[in-house]
């Protein structure tokens, strides 16, 4: 490794000891805390919807996440590791794909995603 591989790699572990990143995957319907600072107050607003896309590249990972709102698609990309940002996830869904692109066409029922069911240590999807 280089010297910034090195120190890529201590930021990321410092950061993520410093709070806790769920494990999460594209499929899954997940909430998103942001705090937000407007003038000298600071608020939590929650961003909830599926991710259907995720980078990881080290410091610079970060994940997608889509919503409906109103009957309008909105889509947010959010860094893993900000400070500003708590992560908790859901709901797991059942996917074939790491990038869930197609959804941006789709509404309604078709923009459904199965879920994943866990029972007696073994997976079985329900649709």
């Amino acid at each position: 490794m280089n010297l910034l591989q090195t120190l890529e790699q201590e930021q990321v572990t410092k950061l993520s000891e410093e709070k806790t990143i769920p494990e999460f995957r594209a499929g899954d319907t997940v909430r998103v805390k942001v705090k937000v600072k407007e003038g000298d107050r600071e608020r939590v607003q929650a961003f909830e919807g599926s991710v259907i896309g995720r980078k990881n590249r080290g410091i610079n990972s970060s994940f997608r996440v889509r919503k409906m709102s109103y009957g309008e698609g909105v889509e947010r990309v959010f860094p893993l590791y900000s400070p500003n940002i708590t992560i908790e996830r859901i709901r797991e869904g059942r996917v074939r794909r790491a990038k869930l692109y197609y959804l941006r066409g789709r509404t309604g029922k078709k923009a459904r995603i199965a879920q994943l069911e866990h029972y007696n240590g073994n997976t079985a999807s329900s649709k």
